[in-house]
Order: structure tokens, then sequence, then C-alpha cells
């Protein structure tokens, strides 16, 4: 329709991701409404956005129901940090559930599109390498990590259920390591922690030996996924998961580039060799994955997409912006 203008709805809409996936929509032409608690958010990542008269953010908690009438809604509220999602662990997993739950049943009455966050935690220590959506996952039900794994993969039911029942039109992605600006600076992952301790002359922390991996996906490349993936018609989609016997839209969206951590600590000191900071080791936490890594076939066939910013690249970028925010601290 000529001179429309879409309407999006982002939970989670101040945190690390929501904030610039808010900028980018923006940017586009879109009225953007951000709902978030800022347990983890923060109103820094989005003071730049609160002049736009097409951007509104409302301070709400996702476990409570919300009315609005929206095109797309963007699911992307919950800790999604270990410090910060063991410190609640009730509360994160009612984010996860009953947050989905209540986003579902908005996109059901406006006939909204919808967009479910995952997380490469469903497939929790994986005997299976590289991991590809058909595998179940090794998780720990009742581990201190589990209200976060347990309410992702029950949030993806939900999903799949609104879907099957109720014909909801809705994507998911399961996101591998995300980092980039933006980021909070004590949330406990791997790339902020390294980096704020090199630039604080601290010691660089590496849990166990070092030799478990991840992969890392610089922020520019999984906002490039979601906004493809949400382009997409829903014929498409369809037509594309029921010819590979998949039941649900759900896709891994990750970088396959295999790291150390022990390697990531050494990158980010080639990088400040101003830095004092030495490597150490301390115990592994329980349930701590020994190795991610995404197998992103299906993203690449169905959305033509793969990341182009390697580590060497993003890193230096995301060292820049906690340059400056502990500078300005």
């Amino acid at each position: 329709m000529n001179g429309y203008t879409k309407k999006c709805l982002i939970t989670g809409g101040a945190g690390f991701i929501g904030s610039q996936l808010a900028r980018r929509l923006l940017l586009q032409g879109c009225e953007v409404t951000v709902i978030d608690n800022l347990f983890t958010g923060s109103k820094g990542n989005i003071y730049d956005l609160m002049q736009n008269p097409k951007f509104t953010f409302l301070i709400h908690d996702v476990t409570q129901p919300f009315w609005g009438q929206f095109d797309e809604i963007y699911n992307l509220a919950c800790p999604a940090s270990p410090i910060h999602y063991q410190h609640n662990p009730v509360e994160t997993i009612k984010t996860s559930v009953l947050g989905i739950m209540n986003m579902l049943e908005l996109a059901l009455k406006t006939k909204a599109r919808i967009f479910h966050t995952s997380t490469s935690e469903v497939y929790g220590d994986p005997d299976v390498h590289p991991q590809p959506e058909y595998y179940w996952g090794n998780v720990n039900t009742i581990g201190i990590r589990s209200c976060y794994d347990e309410g992702k993969r029950a949030a993806e039911t939900i999903c799949a259920d609104y879907l099957r029942q109720y014909g909801v039109d809705v994507r998911m992605i399961r996101i591998f390591n995300t980092y980039g600006p933006c980021m909070h600076p004590h949330d406990g992952r791997v790339v902020s922690n390294f980096i704020v301790q090199a630039l604080q002359n601290k010691n660089i922390t590496i849990y166990g030996n070092g030799q478990q991996s991840r992969s890392f996906q610089y922020v520019d490349d999984l906002l490039d996924a979601i906004q493809l993936y949400m382009a997409l018609p829903r014929a498409k989609v369809e037509r594309f998961f029921s010819e590979k016997g998949i039941a649900v839209p759900v896709i891994n969206v990750g970088n396959p580039g295999e790291f150390t951590i022990r390697e990531l600590a050494e990158m980010v000191l080639a990088l400040l060799p101003e830095s004092k900071s030495k490597i150490i080791n301390e115990d592994l936490p329980k349930d701590d994955p020994k190795r991610r890594r995404p197998d992103i076939t299906l993203a690449k066939e169905l959305l033509g997409w793969e990341p182009r910013i390697k580590l060497s690249e993003g890193l230096p970028k995301t060292i820049e912006y906690f340059r400056a925010l502990i500078k300005g601290n």
C-alpha cells in the first residue's frame, strides 16, 4: 500500500541487539515501539532515538500482556548471559515462556508476523558438531543454566504450537555467540569480558584449559539475517521447510568460523598491545558447552545469507566501543 508505514514492536529493544535493530528499522522508515523492563537493557542504547517521532519507548515487562496494533513483532526480551540469567532464574524462565506467549497472543489477535530469537543454548553441550537444526540437543534440564536453556527450548515449543494450532506466522532464529557495540560491559560474555579486562589491565580469565570452542558472529551479520528472514513471503517459508521435512521455520544464524577461548584471548591482547593483562585459568563452570559451531546450510539456502564480517574485523570495532565507554565513565 502506497504511503503505508510499517509498524514494528521490539521486546527487549533497549538491549544489545534490540537497540540496533530498532535503529535499522527507523532508518528504513518504519514506526518502532520498544518495550523493555531495563533489567539488562539500557536507556543509553536508545537515547539517540528518543527524539525520532516514529519511535516510542515504554517500560514494560513482557511477562505481562501487552496490546497494540503492529505489522511485525520481534521478540528479543530475555537476559542472555549467565551472570544475569542466573541472578534471577525464575524471572528468566518466566520471561522466555510467558513473554513469548503474550507476544504470540498479540500476533494471533492482530495478524502480525512474529520473529522469535532462540539460541544455540538449545543444543546444550552438543554431541553433534557442527550443530544442525534437526539436532535435538544434550541439555541438563535441572542445572544452573537450565532457566535459560530450557526456557528457550520451551519458547520454541510454544511458537511451534501456535503455528500448528492457530496458524500464526512465526519465524525463529537460533543465535550463536554474537558480539559488537552496545554489549553490556559486565554481562559475563566472553568477548566483552576479555576486552574490558584487557582495557582495565586486569587478568584475562579463562575457564578450564581454554580449549573449549565458540563461533563468534558480529552483530551486523545477525541483523542482516533477521531482516532477510522477516521479508520473505510466508508461502516461500512454508514451502522451504516442508521440502526439508522440518516441521517449523527455525534456522541457525551464526559464524561457522571456530575459535578456542584461548585463541580469542590472545587475539584481544594482540589488538591491545599496551595492555598489561595476563591470561589466567580458573575452574570451568558447570554445564559449560565444550564445542559450539553452527551448521548454517539452511540459512544459506533460504536467505542467501552468510556472515561477511570476520572476527579479525569485528573485534577492533568492538574494542573501540568499549574503549570509549570506559573512558567516558
